[in-house]
């Protein structure tokens, strides 16, 4: 068994331990959601419990993120490199792109029913290390490597959103918005795996020969990226100092 996968069977035995009792079938469900990300790294236990003390900043954080989310699907229909834009990839992005605008509008109206605003300004130190490592000017690597990007920023929010989900049960005599929100990450979550898959099979189809060599790369690249940036009460924030 890879390496990788027996640290996905570890932390799912984890969860399951330390879960009060009414929570494991959703643990129990979800692991085989779990052992479909291929992330080298494996956010601690602890990044869920201290995200979940600032709600209002993680909500606001996320709400932007399914905000960008929709744009990048949108800005990707006009991208395809050569001649005309086939079915299968208008489809996709904006079937996804859809779906994000879903979220986006699940999640404010969450925020809305708790007292809580959208912030004008949002910055995302993840996914703009990301971002920076594409190889612009290249064609179809270009374009394969901002699908990895959104494809990682997909699996990574899979990740966070089960360690959410899974976080709040665990505070199961926490506030009851704690709770609505363990429900809501839940409820995101099978959606998000959907999007991780989509973006990986589209950036397969471009570069299919060099398509194992690139991913594994990026997600070297992106184990190294989470665990070098900082925690803040975001989805996609850093581990180094937890």
């Amino acid at each position: 068994m890879p390496r990788r996968w027996k640290q996905t069977q570890k932390w799912i035995e984890e969860w399951m331990l330390w879960l009060p009792a009414e929570g494991r079938c959703m643990a129990s469900s979800s692991a085989e959601v779990l052992a479909e990300l291929p992330l080298h790294y494996r956010t601690p236990e602890s990044w869920a419990f201290r995200a979940l003390e600032n709600p209002e900043s993680l909500l606001n954080d996320h709400a932007h993120l399914e905000k960008k989310a929709a744009t990048n699907a949108l800005e990707l229909i006009c991208r395809w490199p050569h001649g005309e834009t086939p079915d299968y990839w208008v489809r996709a992005l904006t079937s996804m792109a859809a779906e994000e605008s879903d979220h986006l509008r699940r999640v404010s109206r969450f925020m809305m029913k708790h007292g809580f605003s959208l912030s004008r300004h949002h910055k995302n130190p993840y996914a703009g290390a990301l971002h920076a490592l594409v190889r612009r000017g290249e064609g179809r690597a270009e374009l394969a490597d901002r699908l990895y990007v959104a494809a990682l920023i997909e699996a990574r929010s899979c990740e966070r959103f089960l360690a959410l989900s899974c976080g709040s049960r665990a505070l199961n005599d926490g506030p009851s918005l704690i709770q609505e929100m363990g429900g809501l990450y839940s409820d995101l979550l099978e959606s998000e795996v959907g999007h991780y898959h989509a973006f990986l099979r589209l950036a397969r189809e471009l570069r299919p020969e060099q398509h194992q060599s690139d991913w594994q790369g990026w997600l070297e690249q992106e184990s190294r990226i989470i665990q070098e940036q900082s925690y803040y009460p975001g989805i996609l924030s850093g581990t180094r100092d937890l």
